[in-house]
């Protein structure tokens, strides 16, 4: 019995994954049909990255990511973190993606960091 209510707390899956990471917002890919959510492509960084492109608002994203202007001039759907960790559960370390700060989301006054994949 203490393992079940153990088990039904805090809403993260067995290994203790996101939101986010259920989704596969931010997974490397090779193509499209790599990623998990519907809508989801296989956005064009080295190692592929599962988001979302051409967004124009938070409402556009899976959840767990968050409509970020990309320094390649296109808006994307990154997956939201709090340090490194968070951007590479899903992802190898060759292609691993940083938590960044330094970034701009198209919905101002956000204060999170988003996952940003390496440059292809």
């Amino acid at each position: 019995m203490v393992l079940l209510a153990f088990v039904g707390c805090g809403g993260d899956d067995d290994d203790g994954g996101t939101e986010a990471d259920r989704r596969g917002v931010g997974a490397a890919c090779g193509d499209s049909t790599d990623c998990k959510e519907a809508g989801q492509t296989c956005l064009p960084f080295k190692g592929g990255y599962c988001g979302v492109a051409d967004c124009t608002a938070d409402v556009d994203c899976p959840s767990g990511s968050r409509c970020v202007a990309h320094t390649d001039g296109k808006n994307y759907c990154f997956r939201v973190c709090f340090d490194k960790f968070d951007c590479n559960r899903n992802r190898p370390a060759e292609h691993a993606a940083n938590c960044s700060a330094n970034i701009t989301f198209v919905e101002s006054g956000k204060s999170e960091k988003a996952c940003v994949p390496p440059s292809s």
